[in-house]
């Protein structure tokens, strides 16, 4: 999100580094969000407050070992669902379905295998494995505009309770 206070005196669209005093200091984003959502509860001006995750990390999580068959099996499976929705929405203008469709299937697997063996065969097995990449934050800390931020650090003091 973006604080308008940040935007005063500076150009507009260029990124800023974030303002404020620190009002609390949390190790996940979901801890960070239920205070600033307490805040907002209080009636709190949370358009003064910001959450910036600080000390930020790429991370590589692994889901499994690729092979050929999977590679194969998996574009099989996408090429033919994105045939299947080629071929229905051919077939509804056209007026026939079945036709359509199964040119849709077959062009779809075709197309799956393409995009997604070649790819494979170009890495040569230095990437046998499929994964998701993530950014995250080791910490997330919530600032808050200087005047009414030690009034927002009364408030979640009694959120700790």
């Amino acid at each position: 999100m973006t604080n308008p206070l940040s935007q005063q005196g500076r150009a507009r669209g260029l990124p800023t580094p974030p303002t404020g005093w620190p009002i609390g200091s949390y190790p996940t984003y979901a801890e960070a969000q239920r205070a600033v959502d307490y805040l907002s509860d209080q009636e709190f001006p949370v358009e003064n407050v910001t959450i910036v995750g600080v000390d930020l990390m790429q991370v590589e999580r692994v889901l499994g070992r690729l092979t050929w068959p999977k590679v194969i099996g998996g574009g099989i499976v996408s090429g033919a669902w994105l045939g299947v929705f080629f071929g229905l929405l051919l077939g509804i203008f056209t007026g026939n379905v079945l036709g359509p469709l199964a040119v849709g299937i077959v062009g779809g697997i075709v197309f799956g295998l393409i995009s997604t063996t070649i790819p494979y065969a170009t890495t040569r097995g230095t990437r046998d494995f499929s994964s998701t990449m993530q950014l995250v934050a080791g910490r997330y800390d919530v600032l808050c505009d200087p005047k009414t931020a030690e009034s927002a650090r009364d408030m979640l003091a009694r959120l700790a309770l």
